[in-house]
Parts: structure tokens; C-alpha cells; sequence
């Protein structure tokens, strides 16, 4: 019989796919033919996942739906969107739906997500392990097992001691849940630090956090700053399409962190899978980090950005060679930081003190600039809440420039961004604007999502919608003009 990992190997290549030894950086996932943008490179189920939000039921355990969920009557934990996935889930949840209905209440307020990621995981390696589910070169414990461990990493040392100890109190609490199985905590404890390095968020079509799941095969892809494919869940099956046309040979990357930043924060980020990324972003000079952290000329006709002077407190514009004081900038950075710890605490109320902040910015900062874009992020999530549709459009059409210079062409946050700037468009009746908007939305999110999902049929309406609105006007003023001559 074949080896779990040559049985793996048999499948991806099925698919076009196979695993290799990349220098410097161990296992990854290569192309074995050409792949075009949009195309599935892989797709996979999750081994296990879970909700993030247990206790509140805000999504079916097993298709990540949002509506018309019911919870488990049984265990009181577990929530469904219907009997169908109830059914699905049910091999599955039988044990688990046991186990935690035998917990007093003061128990069952410690499922964290993490800890019933956990749960699960051991259950279906039992179940897989009796044949009571079926398994497959891609859907097997052998692969979660074969996941790296920050643990095993040769720099241990930069694991917390605390981290370790919690890891060890999680396993011990998984114990008290499955009290009736013969459990390694040691190893329970080494997985626990596999989730760190390995774990998926899955997400709604927006990008919007739903739960977590272990998809062994996809963990098997590396990380780059400047990805040539992207993850995105559709309910909770994992999609990795290709950004760009990737050669046979060629590995496929995706990116494990938000990409708009600075080099210093990307790195930061990514300490947590304990590798430094050498990607070609990450190599370059300096010149894309001071555009990135954006302070501006002191010149306000000027459009040069700032670069800092080697041994001096001075920063000088690389346009007009116009120096600017660090004592000056730190006071502006002071006062922006002081107001912005005052309006965190009070969001939808707080949009004139955002408009200040950003008021503040705009002296110091470039137009690129990754501090002023999240404020006015936060800006244009505020005036959504308060169904300001003009004043939100006129912050979601400043952030798109910065988009476009930060992500690659095809990334699905530029495209969502056009996509919420043709709603704002449609419903302030500007409806050539919106075409225009959804149109490039379409364009984007066909390559990053697909064409089949109700996200974006949805997205398909709006825009033939547009479209119809849009060519009945032009009809109609084009006879208007006939009947005039």
C-alpha cells in the first residue's frame, strides 16, 4: 500500500499540482502545468472548523450560513442552519454533542473556538482511524500530523514560556471534555502550537471573519508579500485561484497577512509562523516604505514624499529637496495619537474627531500614506453606520488609489472597494459612475471569487441592473432627440 504522502502526492497531480522542497523555506505547493488567472488551483473542505462565535449562534456549524440557524437541543453548544447540514455534520457531532452535554454550564463556558477545533479534530481522527468516515489522499490525520509545529522550530527560544504553559491547560481542558478517550496531552499540547502556524480564518465573500479551520493541503502553501494566487471561502470550502498565469515549475504563493504596510510591520506579522519573508517586495530598497508611511512635503503644492537623512533628524522630499524637522513631525504624531485614542472609545459618534484627526494627517502625511488610509477606512465605515451614502462615497473613492498602488491588479480589497463605491454610486443615483464602478468590481472579483457563488450572482445583477438603466437612458434621449429634428 502507498504511503500516505505518495497517495498525496498521486492526487495533486490529478489536479496539475505537487509538493516540493523549496530552499529556504521546506515544503510548498508547485505548479506541474500552466494555471490562468481565475482558475482553481485547489479547493479543499476543512479537516475540522468551527464558528467564532460559539454561544451566539452566528453561523451553521457546517456551511457557515447565517440565517435561520437552530441550536443543537441537545448539547445547547452546536447550531444549523437546517436538517440537511445537521445531517451532514451529525457522524461527526454525535460524539462531540455527548460530550459537551454532559459539561455543567460553568464548563461549557470555556468552549473557546480553539478548544472545540480540538475537540473535533480528535473525533475525527478516531472516527477516520475506525472507518466509521472515509478519508483520501488529501483528507487524512497523516497530514495534519505532518504539519509544522512553532514548537519544533529552532528557535524555540522565541516561543513564550506562558504560551507553552497555555497550550498545556488546553490540553489538559480537551481531557476534561473527552474524559472517556485514552489522550497524549503532550501531543494534544504540540498540536495546539500546529493551529498557530497553520489554522485558516474563514471568511465571508467580504472578508469578514466567520470561524476557523485546519485545511492541511493548502498549509502546504507558502507565503509571499506579492502572492500569485489567493484564498477565498466560499461558506467554509477553501478556493485558491490564480492572480496571474502561473508557469509549470513555478510555486504557488499566497499571503498569510494584510499586505497593505510597511516592510518592518509585514515582518512583525509574520513572526508569529516564525520565518522571515525574502519575497521580492521584502528585498527591495526603501523607497516603497516611505511612500507607504507617507509623510509629505512641507511644500503643500508639492506632491513628493519625505525620505528620511542617514544620521541627521531631518527628513527631505526626494521632489523639491525641502526639509522637514523630526521635532515637528513627532508633535503632529502626538497630537494625532492623542485624538485617536479619544475617538476609539465612542466609533459612530465620534466622526468629527475622525474628521480632525484626518484633517491633521493631511499636513503630514502623503496621500499614500497606509496611516492616513486607515483613518479614512474608519471614516467611511462610520458614515455607512450613519447612512451618510454622499460623504461615505467620497472617503471610499479616496481609498482606491491607495489600493491600487499597495495590491496587486487583481486583489479582491480593490475589488470589493469599487464594489461598495457602485452601491454608494447606485444609490445617490449617480448610474454611469456606479456602471463604471461595477463593472471594474465584476472585472476583479470573477478572478479572485469565481463566477458561481450567490455573492456574486448578486453582484451580476446589480451590475446588468446598471447596465439596463443606464442604455434605457441613452435610448431615451436619443429619441427625445429625434423627435425634436
Amino acid at each position: 500500500m502507498a504511503s500516505w504522502a505518495e497517495q498525496l502526492q498521486r492526487e495533486l497531480a490529478g489536479r496539475g499540482l505537487a509538493v516540493a522542497s523549496i530552499p529556504g523555506k521546506g515544503r510548498g505547493l508547485v505548479a506541474a502545468r500552466t494555471f490562468f488567472p481565475g482558475e482553481v488551483i485547489i479547493s479543499q473542505e476543512p479537516y475540522v472548523s468551527t464558528p467564532n462565535k460559539i454561544s451566539v449562534g452566528s453561523s451553521c456549524d457546517h456551511c457557515f450560513a447565517s440565517v435561520n440557524l437552530r441550536k443543537c437541543s441537545v448539547c445547547r453548544v452546536a447550531w444549523y442552519c437546517g436538517s440537511a447540514c445537521q445531517k451532514e455534520e451529525w457522524k461527526l457531532h454525535q460524539l462531540e454533542c455527548r460530550a459537551m452535554a454532559a459539561l455543567p454550564e460553568d464548563r461549557k463556558k470555556m468552549l473557546t473556538p480553539t478548544i472545540r477545533l480540538m475537540v473535533r479534530l480528535i473525533i475525527r481522527r478516531k472516527l477516520q482511524h475506525e472507518k466509521a468516515i472515509p478519508s483520501s489522499g488529501i483528507d487524512n490525520y497523516n497530514l495534519v500530523d505532518a504539519l509544522e509545529s512553532r514548537i519544533l522550530f529552532p528557535y524555540i527560544s522565541e516561543v513564550d514560556e506562558n504560551q507553552l504553559v497555555l497550550y498545556a491547560q488546553m490540553a489538559n481542558l480537551v481531557h476534561l471534555i473527552l474524559p472517556s478517550l485514552q489522550l497524549d496531552l503532550k501531543e494534544i499540547a504540540h498540536t495546539f502550537s500546529k493551529f498557530a502556524c497553520n489554522a485558516h480564518t474563514i471568511c465571508d465573500p467580504e472578508l469578514r471573519p466567520l470561524g476557523t479551520g485546519l485545511y492541511p493541503v493548502i498549509s502546504i502553501i507558502n507565503h509571499s508579500c506579492v502572492p500569485n494566487a489567493v484564498l477565498i471561502f466560499d461558506g467554509r470550502t477553501a478556493y485558491v485561484r490564480a492572480l496571474q498565469p502561473i508557469g509549470k515549475d513555478e510555486e504557488v504563493s499566497i499571503s498569510y497577512i494584510e499586505t497593505a504596510a510597511v516592510t518592518k510591520k509585514r515582518q512583525n506579522d509574520l513572526k508569529q509562523y516564525f520565518f522571515t519573508c525574502t519575497c521580492p517586495r521584502c528585498a527591495k530598497d526603501s523607497d516603497e516604505d516611505a511612500i507607504l508611511e507617507g509623510y509629505r512635503c512641507k511644500n503643500q503644492s508639492c506632491d513628493g514624499y519625505l525620505l528620511p537623512d542617514s544620521g541627521e533628524k531631518t527628513y527631505t522630499c526626494q521632489k523639491c529637496s525641502i526639509s522637514r524637522d523630526d521635532e515637528e513631525m513627532k508633535k503632529m504624531r502626538s497630537e494625532i495619537q492623542m485624538l485617536s485614542d479619544k475617538a476609539s472609545s465612542f466609533l459612530s459618534s465620534g466622526s468629527s474627531m475622525y474628521k480632525i484627526i484626518e484633517q491633521i494627517q493631511r499636513k503630514l502625511y502623503h496621500a499614500f500614506s497606509i496611516t492616513l488610509l486607515h483613518t479614512r477606512e474608519t471614516l467611511l465605515k462610520i458614515y455607512m453606520e450613519l447612512q451618510d451614502w454622499r460623504t461615505a462615497l467620497m472617503y471610499c473613492r479616496l481609498t482606491i488609489p491607495v489600493y491600487e498602488r499597495v495590491y496587486p491588479p487583481f486583489h479582491p480589497m480593490i475589488g470589493l472597494q469599487f464594489y461598495t463605491c457602485g452601491k454608494l454610486e447606485w444609490l445617490l443615483e449617480c448610474t454611469d459612475d456606479a456602471l463604471k464602478s461595477l463593472t471594474r468590481a465584476a472585472d476583479i472579483l470573477r478572478i479572485t471569487h469565481g463566477t458561481k457563488s450567490q455573492f456574486m450572482d448578486e453582484l451580476f445583477g446589480r451590475l446588468e441592473e446598471a447596465r439596463a438603466e443606464v442604455s434605457y437612458r441613452l435610448s431615451s434621449r436619443d429619441g427625445h432627440d429625434g423627435s425634436i429634428s
